[in-house]
């Protein structure tokens, strides 16, 4: 059976899609069926927000200091039922809403995403992987193309405009010298950047 919710690094993670427009060189779907808690996060079907709702009854929320928006795919790829249950949690709980994504939402669905989050997802952390084009294609692998990047930096942009407590994150594979570089970028966009630890 396939885990919808599932607990890691203390946080409650939400699976709502195993679509994604990427292959990145280090994604950990490649190499397990599940993560933290879950057994299996490869979906037999998307869950509806009713079926979410269900899983949300057997946590108590107050536990945690975020639930989030993570599994195997990208969470914007349901953004309508992604914001359904972000709404779903703030009426039960206090607790933050946080979508881990690639920050490709808006090629996804042709339209400017972030103005949709702003008062459903408290914080946005968008996946940089790479300080530049040439060397976010390679790594990230995105099925847009050329252009996919500086979607990725306009939607980092939008949103912060949107009030959205914003960041971007790389992975500590990619070496020293890109992580810095990966910095001075993301302070050009006033945003801060979290460098996350490669898991195995």
């Amino acid at each position: 059976m396939s885990d919808i919710l599932y607990t890691y690094g203390g946080q409650l993670y939400v699976n709502l899609t195993n679509r994604c427009p990427c292959a990145c060189t280090f994604c950990v779907r490649s190499q397990a069926k599940g993560l933290g808690s879950a057994e299996n996060l490869w979906l037999e079907h998307e869950p509806t927000t009713e079926e979410v709702k269900a899983e949300l009854d057997q946590y108590d929320l107050t536990q945690f200091d975020e639930v989030v928006f993570c599994g195997y795919g990208e969470p914007v790829c349901a953004l309508d039922r992604m914001i359904e249950v972000a709404d779903e949690i703030h009426r039960r709980s206090n607790v933050s809403v946080r979508l881990n994504t690639n920050g490709l939402g808006d090629l996804i669905h042709q339209k400017r995403v972030a103005p949709l989050l702003k008062g459903h997802i408290d914080v946005v952390s968008i996946s940089l992987n790479a300080p530049n084009e040439e060397e976010y294609l390679a790594v990230t692998r995105p099925k847009f193309g050329k252009g996919s990047f500086e979607a990725l930096l306009q939607f980092a942009r939008d949103c912060r405009e949107n009030g959205l407590d914003t960041r971007l994150t790389v992975v500590d594979v990619i070496g020293q010298g890109a992580i810095e570089q990966s910095r001075a970028l993301a302070q050009s966009l006033n945003v801060p950047l979290r460098v996350r630890e490669y898991t195995e």
